[in-house]
């Protein structure tokens, strides 16, 4: 198996999921049952989307072209203040 993404939270890893499935290629979550588990407190690196090896070189460039992860503004559409609060420009 290859891994394609490590997801931070669910929503992300079936983003993923369904992105590479729409492109053909068979699709395995890993560690989904375990959300279930954690209670209140926050749990990483459990959650992993992976494909066949033979598929990972293709996974990796649909994985790449997705904006996962990415602020929701661009650097040219507004800047940081000091507090760490979005200022449009």
């Amino acid at each position: 198996m290859h891994l394609a993404y490590l997801a931070d939270n669910l929503v992300d890893a079936h983003l993923v999921k369904h992105a590479l499935e729409d492109a053909g290629l068979p699709v395995f979550v890993f560690g989904e049952s375990l959300m279930g588990g954690m209670g209140e407190l926050p749990l990483f690196g459990v959650l992993r989307v992976c494909v066949p090896d033979s598929a990972g070189e293709q996974a990796d460039a649909i994985v790449a072209g997705l904006a996962l992860g990415s602020p929701v503004v661009g650097e040219d559409d507004a800047s940081w203040d000091d507090d760490g609060t979005i200022v449009p420009v």
